[in-house]
């Protein structure tokens, strides 16, 4: 069986999302995991706690479905879309999440972006951009997302939900948990009033500011 650990770590991804707080019931996102030029995605028709190895597809960067006893999920347009640009540009991105948390549908059905009120949105980029509305699984989807994420490690899919990139699944399911944070905390800050929106410059001085443990720049 191709890619047989990526399948099974797939699965875990999926059983993860499956099982946190806020997400849809069924079919409740995508996850897809790349090694070299092949992508293992998650299938269609398939809720994601009930996944087996075996059910996700393998496939090429150009689309084609090379192994899987099931058609890969709608959304497989949209990974492998992020795959290719990462596999042809060299970045350090093998894996993607894409979820329908009730917050991050919340905050992509209203706006535009989604600004950083916590340092922790340096982590993602800044600001998280919501795309414009289009139909799920479509190749319009995915162009929205890859320009979404020119320089980011999230995005809104507005009237969707979040999609997150990793250097590994662990570190995508990461990002998604952060992203689904953010817009919780956006959300309950808006019930109270107008939130605090760090700067351009805030957000650079707060990544230098990651780069040191403990003793960093102000301590010395």
């Amino acid at each position: 069986m191709l890619l047989e650990q990526e399948r099974r770590d797939v699965c875990l991804a999926a059983r993860a999302i499956a099982a946190g707080a806020g997400a849809a019931p069924g079919e409740s996102g995508t996850v897809s995991v790349r090694n070299g030029d092949l992508v293992v995605v998650t299938p269609h028709g398939v809720a994601l706690d009930q996944l087996q190895p075996a059910d996700c597809p393998v496939m090429s960067l150009d689309d084609r479905v090379l192994e899987g006893r099931r058609d890969p999920a709608a959304e497989a347009t949209l990974h492998i879309a992020v795959h290719r640009l990462a596999f042809e540009h060299e970045r350090d991105v093998f894996a993607v999440v894409n979820a329908f948390t009730a917050d991050t549908v919340a905050v992509s059905s209203v706006l535009a972006e989604l600004p950083p009120i916590h340092h922790r949105a340096a982590a993602l980029g800044g600001a998280v951009t919501v795309t414009p509305y289009t139909t799920y699984g479509t190749g319009e989807i995915a162009d929205h997302a890859v320009k979404a994420l020119k320089g980011r490690d999230a995005a809104l899919l507005a009237d969707h939900g979040g999609l997150a990139l990793g250097r590994s699944l662990d570190h995508a399911l990461e990002n998604l948990r952060l992203l689904d944070w953010l817009s919780a905390a956006y959300l309950r800050a808006r019930r109270i009033g107008e939130p605090r929106v760090l700067s351009e410059d805030e957000l650079a001085r707060i990544r230098e500011r990651d780069t040191y443990g403990w003793a960093g720049p102000d301590i010395l």
